[in-house]
């Protein structure tokens, strides 16, 4: 009992460890995204004391592009995600195990120690991934605002009714502003959860095990049949 309760503190440890590693990850991230979108602000670019510039030259956009690739990409990602997903995965299995117990006899599934211990480990995972669900989703945002590419849009249209002589050098960064525009669009993952970067069988995998699981859960505890 003692070497099974030290080995079961050891992996314990060693597994929230590692989840406090990818968290950390997931702050920087977020720190790297929210400095970056204040670039192009004079006011907030001097109060974070970081360097400043207008998306007024398609030099300009060129750097504000590679800045923004390189900071994303900035920092372990793999092994990070591998962390995430594996946690993904555990809490999915946790919630589906649950969900089975329920189902056999839903009188009975507090009277196991087990099912406690389930519980335990489902709540800390879950709360894992709502912090890691709020980062993600915020850097995401960050990285992902269109206003600062319109918001210079309208500086150039404004600059071309007092500078008519540049008004073709304007029109070409305007071109390009909204060129950038759709590129940042198109980047989006289509397998993101919140901000969460998702396999694609894990994202599959989630739409079809979990739904299913919760319905049989809610359609035995109502008495009719549910569909989700």
């Amino acid at each position: 009992s003692a070497i099974n309760f030290l080995e079961r503190l050891c992996l314990t440890w060693m597994f929230f460890f590692m989840m406090c590693v990818a968290e950390r990850t997931y702050k920087q991230r977020f720190l790297f995204a929210k400095l970056f979108s204040h670039i192009t602000s004079a006011r907030k670019a001097r109060k974070y004391e970081i360097p400043h510039f207008r998306l007024k030259k398609v030099e300009n956009i060129k750097i504000w592009l590679s800045l923004r690739s390189y900071l994303k990409r900035r920092g372990p990602q793999r092994s990070v995600d591998v962390v995430v997903s594996s946690v993904f995965l555990l809490a999915l299995s946790i919630a589906f195990i649950c969900c089975a117990q329920v189902l056999k006899g839903h009188k009975t599934f507090l009277n196991a120690p087990y099912n406690w211990e389930f519980l335990i480990w489902e709540a800390a995972l879950l709360l894992f991934l709502l912090r890691l669900v709020s980062l993600g989703s915020e850097t995401n945002k960050k990285y992902s605002n269109i206003s600062i590419l319109l918001t210079e849009q309208i500086n150039l249209y404004l600059k071309m009714e007092k500078k008519p002589n540049k008004k073709e050098q304007l029109s070409l960064v305007n071109n390009v502003l909204k060129l950038s525009t759709k590129l940042l669009k198109e980047l989006d993952t289509p397998f993101r959860l919140y901000g969460l970067t998702m396999n694609p069988l894990i994202y599959n995998i989630t739409r079809v095990v979990i739904l299913s699981a919760v319905s049989g859960v809610i359609s035995d505890l109502l008495g009719f049949n549910i569909r989700v």
